[in-house]
C-alpha cells in the first residue's frame, strides 16, 4: 500500500512513517522541507498522485500575526482538495480528544483542530478521524512545562496519556482497514506534574518540579481524560518511562 504522511518530520509523523514501513508499506514523507506548502497547497497534488492513503499528522505553521484558526482551516482545505484531485482512496486526520468541549471555545489551537475536522468530515472521500489523548511525550513539552536552571514549572493538567508510538500504530492499522472515527488514550490517569517529575528523575535530573494552575480550570478536572468508548492502548506511564530510560 502507498501511504503519504503529512508532517512526516514531526513527533507523530516520524512514528507513523516508522510503523508504516515496518508493516511493508511504501511511504512518502511529506513536509515543508520536501517542498510541501500547506498554506498555498503547493506540491500537494503531485505528492498525492498514486497514493492509496493520506495521513495528516501535520501542524500547519502560519506567519507572524496570522490567525491560527484560519491557517489550520486553509491547510485542511488544500489537503482535502488535492486528495480529491489526485484520486486518493482514504484520507486520515490525527486530532485531539474532547476538543468539542465548550471550555475550549476561546482556545485557538483547539478551535483550529475543530475546523480541520469539519473540513475533512465534509470531504467526499472516505475519511477517518483519530482523536488522541495527550501523549506521554508531553511530559517535557514547552506548551505546559517551563524549564529553568532552578526548577521546572508544570501546568496541573489531569491527563490519560498515550505513547505516540501507539497512536501511530493505530493510524497505520486504520490505514490498512476500513475508514473509521475513534478516540485513543492510555491506560492510566496521571497529573502532568507527576509525569514530568518521574521522567526527570529517570534521567537523573533532580530539579524540583512545581505545579501551577492551568489557564483553563477544566484542564485540571478531567476534560482531557479518555471519552467514553475510547480505545485504551498501553503502555502505562511507568512502563513508558522505563522504556524511555533504556533508549
Amino acid at each position: 500500500m502507498k501511504i503519504a504522511v503529512l508532517g512526516a518530520s514531526g513527533t507523530a509523523g516520524r512514528e507513523v512513517v516508522r510503523h508504516a514501513r515496518a508493516n511493508g508499506h511504501d511511504v512518502a514523507e511529506l513536509s515543508r522541507s520536501a517542498g510541501i506548502d500547506l498554506a498555498t497547497g503547493a506540491g500537494l497534488v503531485e505528492a498525492f498522485a498514486g497514493q492509496d492513503v493520506v495521513i495528516d499528522a501535520s501542524a500547519p505553521q502560519g506567519g507572524s500575526g496570522e490567525d491560527v484558526v484560519a491557517v489550520h482551516k486553509t491547510a485542511a482545505q488544500h489537503v482535502s482538495k488535492a486528495a480529491q484531485e489526485a484520486g486518493v482512496g482514504h484520507l486520515m486526520y490525527l486530532s485531539i480528544c474532547n476538543i468539542g468541549d465548550e471550555c475550549f471555545d476561546e482556545f485557538d489551537y483547539y478551535v483550529a483542530k475543530r475546523e480541520q475536522e469539519d473540513v475533512y468530515t465534509a470531504s467526499p472521500l472516505a475519511t477517518s478521524i483519530v482523536r488522541s489523548a495527550q501523549w506521554m511525550e508531553f511530559a517535557d513539552n514547552p506548551a505546559a512545562v517551563q524549564f529553568s536552571d532552578r526548577e521546572v514549572v508544570v501546568s496541573d493538567w489531569l491527563i490519560q496519556p498515550i505513547a505516540v508510538s501507539e497512536v501511530a500504530a493505530a493510524l497505520v492499522r486504520t490505514a490498512e482497514g476500513d475508514p473509521s472515527n475513534y478516540d485513543v488514550a492510555g491506560p492510566e490517569q496521571i497529573r502532568l506534574p507527576e509525569l514530568t517529575e518521574r521522567l526527570l528523575r529517570s534521567r537523573g535530573d533532580e530539579r524540583p518540579v512545581r505545579s501551577e494552575e492551568p489557564p483553563i480550570p477544566q484542564l485540571a478536572t478531567g476534560v482531557l481524560l479518555a471519552p467514553k468508548g475510547a480505545k485504551i492502548l498501553g503502555p502505562t506511564p511507568s512502563q513508558w518511562i522505563d522504556e524511555a530510560a533504556e533508549k
